[in-house]
């Protein structure tokens, strides 16, 4: 056999054999790490040890102390539940079951599954795992694994599609169950240390809603129980977190079923977005855009140029019709609408940046079972913004972007994550282009002394990608904003600029939202604020509870007050006790509130109370409204007045 090299996750290349496994490759680095491999990373794909590499494959070990290991574990824990199910329910149909970013979920049919039979199919899983069973993987001939699922329509399409022209064909085994299957998976069942199932729901074969409904379990696994503990316990508080929950209970907004995935907002959810607007807006003038409106209603034709009518209703994501023999579609993007406006007009290198923005409503066709409150939809509010630059620009103004971005995520105590996103398979434009912007974004980044991850390959066809992620209270990642590069709309679109040499040249388009939408960020932050947002975005700022009814005149006058500083602000006037009053603000989850009796009537003073349960006695009302002042015009994020009696 002839030699091959492989290249290790430091940059350092191995030669193998022609033939040669991960395993193979594993022992030809040390004996230590050939014992420890669990599974392997090929040019990016999670693969079993006993994969064949190729020659200039990138090849990293996979053992117990890897990220990826987690992975593997649940993979083989999606194994064990279907093992489990099939013990007790042997009628059931299988179909896939992957690993997930927090579990595994399978997915199943010819059964109907609930809560207790979840229960116990659990404590099967566990008398599985207890077992402690082998993991072992074999091959059959492909025309034998037709027959073996002659009566399962869904693995023969795993065979027609994804195994396709593969013979034999790789299955796993686990004492007496067998499952078509590339792997990877762990050694033995006992590898599981805690295992969970979580929920049931309905699913779609390929995500498609034109084929057959399934159940889908989701569970999850970890290597201890004490991790499963940990879990469990950050689910437990996301439950109670989410933003659809504290939508109803702080009346922010509702998505009835007259308007699927378009959501309402109610008086306080416009509040919270209204300032939203209003922020990005200033955040849009410094950096000097100019705010335009496009329709949401336009002729198809407008995206058949740039390619993304193709991609859109390729994917089925694009409302579209015909009417009078011409189609139409509600816009999917705003990017094309904007193009038009700068083809408008004629543009010299002088004028340029030319820069829009647009809090611009798109619409994609997303199916319904993925629909969830604000943070799937499928009518959305883009805080959206396009620049066109010369190449010379291209730095400075992805400077300028990462700048006002990091200022605005630290007013939400979101931590930033980035990730620059390269070029592609499919990438329009030349390789020089593509190296210089990506050259542009990376110095940007780099620059302003920003951490962030490199994704190979990843960038949309029309140019190399910085994206926005943001790490919340509970720890999870949220895509969010975007800071793209684009040389396929100019292209397409024959836009162009008079240079210095009084020729036309092709501007670069920079594609950039601060928030992403008004709806997936809203939901965002109500989740990690768990609907306690700061002061400027509280859609009640402060509440006046008067002890009695005799104190209704005077908790008026604070009240108005505060109003004519601006504030949002609400007199308590229901006949209650002060402390059913004070227990109604705190489930409310206003910021403050100020207690007023007799004491505080004739001193002229509040009790200003957070809803941290700090509390302090007779407060100049003008002292608490001009702090009130700094903090809203700041943008702090918790209540301060009271803080230093922390």
């Amino acid at each position: 056999m002839s030699d091959i090299s492989v290249t290790l996750p430091d940059g350092s290349e191995l030669t193998v054999e022609e033939g040669a496994t991960v395993e193979d490759v594993a022992y030809a680095i040390g004996e230590g790490l050939g014992r420890d491999t669990v599974a392997g990373v090929i040019d990016g794909d999670l693969v079993d040890a006993a994969t064949p590499v190729y020659d200039g494959a990138s090849v990293e070990i996979v053992t117990e102390g890897s990220e990826e290991y987690l992975d593997v574990l649940r993979h083989s824990a999606a194994h064990v539940f279907a093992q489990a199910l099939q013990r007790l329910f042997p009628e059931a149909k299988l179909t896939i079951g992957p690993w997930t970013d927090e579990g595994f979920y399978y997915d199943i049919t010819g059964v109907d599954l609930d809560e207790e039979d979840l229960r116990d199919i659990e404590g099967e899983a566990e008398a599985i795992i207890g077992e402690d069973l082998d993991i072992q993987r074999f091959t059959r001939p492909r025309e034998k694994a037709f027959e073996i699922y002659e009566d399962n329509p869904f693995k023969q399409d795993i065979l027609e599609n994804e195994a396709d022209g593969e013979d034999p064909v790789s299955f796993y085994r686990q004492g007496e169950f067998e499952d078509l299957c590339r792997g990877p998976h762990v050694d033995s069942t006992g590898e599981i240390g805690g295992f969970e199932l979580l929920e049931v729901s309905a699913a779609y074969w390929r995500g498609d809603e034109d084929n057959e409904t399934l159940t889908r379990v989701y569970g999850t696994a970890f290597p201890t129980e004490d991790e499963l503990e940990e879990f469990l316990e950050r689910r437990r508080e996301a439950q109670e977190r989410d933003h659809r929950k504290i939508g109803r209970e702080m009346d922010l907004f509702s998505v009835p079923a007259h308007s699927p995935g378009c959501p309402h907002y109610h008086p306080n959810g416009m509040t919270i977005r209204r300032e939203l607007e209003e922020y990005v807006r200033t955040k849009n003038d410094e950096l000097g855009y100019d705010e335009v409106w496009t329709p949401e209603l336009n002729k198809a034709e407008l995206w058949k140029p740039t390619g993304h009518y193709d991609a859109f209703k390729e994917e089925g994501e694009m409302f579209a019709w015909t009417q009078d023999d011409t189609e139409y579609g509600l816009k999917p993007m705003n990017c094309a609408n904007h193009a038009a406006i700068y083809d408008g007009q004629q543009h010299s290198y002088r004028d340029l940046p030319v820069r829009f923005s647009e809090f611009g409503t798109v619409y994609r066709n997303e199916q319904s079972g993925e629909l969830s409150g604000l943070l799937r939809v499928r009518g959305l509010t883009q805080d959206d913004g396009h620049a066109f630059i010369r190449p010379d620009q291209i730095e400075g103004e992805i400077v300028e972007t990462l700048r006002i971005i990091e200022d605005i995520y630290g007013h939400f105590d979101l931590e930033v994550l980035y990730k620059l996103e390269t070029q592609g398979e499919n990438a329009v434009g030349s390789d020089e282009i593509w190296d210089r912007a990506t050259t542009a974004l990376r110095e940007a980044l780099e620059s302003e002394g920003l951490d962030y991850d490199v994704e190979e390959s990843e960038a949309a066809f029309y140019g190399p990608k910085i994206g926005i992620d943001a790490r919340d209270a509970l720890g999870r990642e949220w895509t969010i904003g975007t800071a793209q590069l684009d040389f396929n709309i100019p292209e397409r679109l024959d836009l162009t600029y008079v240079g210095e040499d009084n020729e036309d040249h092709r501007p670069v388009m920079v594609h950039r939202a601060l928030l992403g939408s008004f709806e997936r960020f809203m939901g965002v932050i109500t989740e990690h604020f768990d609907g306690k947002f700061p002061l400027w975005l509280a859609p009640e700022q402060v509440r006046v509870l008067p002890i009695t009814d005799d104190n209704l005149e005077y908790a008026g006058r604070v009240a108005a007050d505060l109003e004519d500083a601006g504030f949002r602000v609400e007199v308590e006037d229901r006949s209650w006790t002060i402390g059913r009053k004070i227990q109604a603000t705190h489930e409310d989850r206003v910021p403050y509130m100020l207690i007023v009796g007799d004491d505080e009537e004739g001193s002229g003073t509040v009790a200003v109370r957070d809803r941290k349960e700090r509390e302090r006695q007779g407060v100049d009302p003008g002292e608490f409204r001009a702090h009130l002042v700094e903090e809203r015009d700041e943008k702090r994020v918790e209540p301060e007045f009271l803080a230093e009696q922390d």
